[in-house]
């Protein structure tokens, strides 16, 4: 007979996403979903409380990111398997959850099946980090292409973390305001982030940014 379940842990700020990829899990028979959180702080307060053998961590949250869960889990624990779920999986989010101690990295856009054989190398080999993009990635850091942001966009995310917007980070730069826009949203896409407040969370979590100006709320 095969030995208990691996009981998992989802967390995740859309509950149609935690049912979702709960249904999914508790399909599999050696899989037992014992908890669901939609924050880091209920993430690690559930954690606590089940002790599971997986938590499966979406990365941006609403306190936080995973990669938050990821530190704070792995500093005291070598044998929980850490799950990183991303709707935007860049190589930078790839080699973050990677340093961070992560068992494996895995986009939204994956079939179920990846999630499911993540958890199960997570139970297995904690410590050993899988992710389908990781070569294609560690290539691209190789040869000098990766997703890091050009000298400009470094530049307009300094000034976002200052709290401007387009039109005045234009000015500042003697670009166009929809030049501007332009730079905003492409570091919003190598982010993976959503919106200004996300993509500077991101950005310091990563090390692109040291600190936020005190005008940025």
């Amino acid at each position: 007979m095969a030995g208990a379940p691996l009981r998992i842990l989802l967390v995740d700020d859309h509950e149609l996403i935690r049912s979702g990829l709960s249904a999914v899990l508790d399909l599999e028979d050696d899989m037992d979903v014992v908890g669901t959180a939609g924050s880091v702080a209920e993430a690690l307060a559930r954690f606590a409380e089940l002790r599971p053998d997986v938590v499966i961590a979406d990365l941006q949250l609403q306190d936080g990111t995973g990669l938050d869960i990821v530190r704070t889990l792995r500093k005291g624990n070598d044998t929980v398997g850490l799950i990183v779920l991303t709707m935007h999986s860049g190589d930078d989010q790839i080699f973050a959850a990677m340093q961070a101690g992560a068992s494996g990295f895995v986009g939204k856009d994956a079939p179920s099946s990846e999630v499911v054989k993540a958890a199960r190398h997570a139970a297995v080999s904690p410590r050993a980090f899988v992710c389908a993009g990781l070569a294609g990635a560690m290539m691209r850091r190789a040869s000098g292409e990766s997703t890091s942001l050009t000298e400009r966009e470094h530049d307009v995310l300094l000034l976002l973390a200052d709290g401007l917007g387009a039109a005045a980070i234009g000015e500042r730069l003697y670009l166009s305001e929809s030049t501007a826009k332009s730079h905003i949203a492409r570091i919003y896409q190598k982010l993976g982030a959503a919106n200004r407040a996300q993509a500077l969370v991101t950005a310091m979590r990563i090390g692109l940014l040291s600190s936020i100006s005190p005008s940025e709320k």
